[in-house]
């Protein structure tokens, strides 16, 4: 591939609706034409993940992140290399890590809640996007998302919510909302907005 990719940045809280745009792009565009490299495969090893005083892990923080090295492979990826890297389990010791691969294609998008947040990461995007929706549809979601998913009890929910997932997105990932090119407005629907992006996505990649 010679053509430089056109690299695509998209961030916004917690259940502010991220999987469901991704699911949409995956499903508009096939392997050769977008590349999808998720923050989530770049968390630290457990025993270097940020803690509180009473040792509760906060993976809602930058620094439970190794972003500098997702800022190395995104280079890569968009210079035409092809790059492996190891599935990340969230430290659940039964799943065996699945082997992903990235490969370089004409439209390459990197997300999660900080890829916006590192220097190196936003400065070579092409386009940021950031999905958003109102904290307490943000809350809603989460609630059942974890409830249902992952069988957390509302307590919970609640509690690591209010410690971790409020003040980390107002102090790193609410600021970098300002300086994006599109903002996604998901407190009801977005699937006009996705339209209107997959339609510039189209001519990016047909040009």
């Amino acid at each position: 591939m010679n053509k430089k990719p056109y690299l695509i940045g998209i961030a916004g809280g917690s259940a502010s609706g991220k999987t469901t745009l991704l699911r949409k792009l995956l499903d508009q565009f096939n392997e050769e034409q977008l590349t999808l490299i998720s923050q989530d495969n770049y968390y630290i090893s457990k025993d270097k993940l940020p803690k509180t005083e009473d040792g509760e892990v906060n993976f809602d923080h930058p620094d439970a992140l190794d972003l500098e090295r997702l800022s190395l492979d995104l280079q890569k990826v968009a210079s035409g290399q092809t790059i492996s890297v190891q599935e990340y389990t969230f430290n659940n010791p039964t799943i065996v890590p699945k082997t992903i691969v990235y490969r370089p294609s004409s439209i390459v998008v990197v997300e999660g809640l900080f890829v916006l947040t590192h220097a190196g990461i936003s400065n070579m995007l092409d386009l940021k996007v950031f999905v958003d929706a109102d904290e307490h549809i943000r809350l809603s979601r989460r609630i059942r998302r974890d409830f249902e998913e992952r069988g957390y009890s509302l307590d919970q929910v609640l509690d690591y919510y209010e410690r971790f997932v409020v003040p980390m997105y107002r102090k790193f990932i609410e600021p970098t909302k300002f300086d994006c090119d599109l903002i996604i407005p998901n407190n009801t629907h977005m699937q006009r907005a996705i339209e209107v992006l997959m339609h510039h996505l189209d001519r990016i990649q047909k040009s």
